[in-house]
């Protein structure tokens, strides 16, 4: 059963696996002459992972997908303002630059106190409704359910981490968001893929991870942050509007979505026992 709005699709499935798409939107709503490009709005966009991971609802998988750019609300983001990794260069609930440092706005029209307000409740919470209503929906069927996040990040954003960026980016807020038995099965299949990865890394989890993930209570959430030279032909360097982004060649992710069926496949069998 899929429920559309014009910006939310909820596509829903009875196994125990809900799957977050917060970043791939690239709508743009009331922005207008505040931004300095849309090309530059959208350049931070987690592109084609709902082409990535499309197999989903095929297995039995709820997924949740915005069309809304984290450029106009980010809903992978604390709704207080408060910053996930104090101390590191991130960006906020409704940016107002990119991950490379670069001003999104024009001058003096940033978003303000008002207009963030009205951003969240038009989006934000609309967003994580979805979430709440489909995670206890299937907690009503299953003992455990997965919450599943799925992100991708260019390899390399100096602004954001040194060096290359491991391909695969798991994270489970330092062990707290999910069941380590989970965990430690999909880390075995990190590991037999022959792909860089790491565990609670720079990226450990935004939100969606962090507030859903209560295993005490049935829900184990993983966030996976994909670099995107595992399933898309990269460009090296500095990326502009002639080769960024790039198309989606099913052929050349194909062994990375390999892995990512796997993963799903081991966190239902795990879920259901």
């Amino acid at each position: 059963m899929v429920v559309t709005t014009p910006w939310l699709t909820v596509t829903r499935g009875d196994a125990p696996l809900l799957v977050s798409i917060p970043h791939t939107g690239t709508e743009l709503p009331g922005l207008d002459g505040q931004i300095v490009s849309p090309w530059l709005a959208r350049r931070d966009t987690d592109w084609w992972i709902e082409k990535l991971y499309d197999f989903a609802a095929g297995l039995g998988a709820t997924v949740v997908r915005t069309a809304i750019s984290r450029t106009v609300i980010d809903v992978n983001r604390d709704p207080s303002g408060v910053s996930l990794y104090p101390g590191q260069a991130t960006t906020g609930l409704c940016p107002t630059e990119t991950f490379d440092g670069d001003p999104l706005y024009r001058d003096g029209l940033q978003p303000g106190e008002g207009g963030i307000a009205r951003r969240r409740e038009t989006w934000f919470d609309p967003y994580h409704a979805a979430l709440r209503t489909e995670l206890e929906r299937l907690r009503g069927s299953h003992d455990r359910v997965v919450l599943y996040d799925c992100h991708s990040i260019r390899s390399v954003i100096p602004r954001l981490f040194p060096g290359e960026l491991p391909v695969f980016n798991l994270g489970t807020n330092g062990g707290a968001s999910a069941d380590p038995q989970l965990e430690a099965k999909v880390t075995t299949l990190l590991e037999a893929s022959d792909e860089s990865f790491v565990v609670n890394g720079r990226f450990r989890g935004g939100w969606i991870t962090r507030h859903y993930g209560t295993p005490e209570e049935g829900v184990h959430a993983l966030q996976m942050e994909l670099a995107c030279r595992g399933y898309l032909r990269e460009p090296v360097g500095p990326v502009d509007e002639t080769n960024w982004p790039v198309a989606y060649d099913p052929d050349f992710a194909a062994p990375l979505r390999a892995v990512l069926h796997s993963i799903f496949e081991t966190a239902l069998d795990w879920a259901r026992r």
